[in-house]
């Protein structure tokens, strides 16, 4: 395992994983502890078209944002969720999201951990964009949920590329 002492040397590990565990240099080290660690995770950002919404647990709420991004082609790729969501904005987003609805419904893959999990979204126009935070990548979706930092209306949905997660 390396190690260093200067963070610049250290960048190019966060930069190349998950993130990195710096370790207090007067901190003894002890096997199954980890007195004196902390975990310092990757956070990476990306626009994102919203492609749909999941319905909340409680009535006429959201539950989750379908993610999506272009490919080369112009094809829209659904990548991921973001449902780190405060009860306000779940309330609120279903007024703000009615207007795009398609009519239509989305259906993701089923899930490793909730087989019975309902996977049905409600599909919306690709005119919404949201810039999330995101920390893991694998098989071209987003593995873990996201969080929103803000809605982009300034940016345009076919500028939101599927690179952006490999950058």
């Amino acid at each position: 395992t390396p190690l260093t002492n200067a963070p610049v040397e250290a960048e190019p590990w966060l930069r190349s994983g998950e993130g990195v565990v710096a370790k207090d240099c007067n901190a003894p080290y002890r096997p199954g502890e980890r007195t004196g660690m902390m975990k310092i995770k990757r956070q990476r950002t990306i626009d994102a078209v919203v492609v749909g919404w999941r319905p909340g647990k409680e009535p006429d709420t959201v539950g989750s944002l379908i993610l999506g991004l272009y490919d080369d082609a112009g094809k829209l790729h659904v990548v991921g969720h973001s449902s780190g969501l405060k009860a306000a904005e779940k309330r609120a987003l279903v007024g703000k999201l009615a207007p795009y609805e398609t009519g239509e419904r989305g259906h993701g893959d089923p899930s490793r951990w909730q087989s019975e999990r309902e996977l049905e979204w409600i599909s919306l126009r690709p005119e919404l964009i949201v810039e999330v935070t995101f920390d893991h990548v694998s098989g071209g979706r987003i593995r873990h949920g996201t969080k929103i930092l803000r809605w982009r209306e300034d940016k345009a949905p076919l500028d939101c590329r599927l690179e952006q997660m490999s950058s």
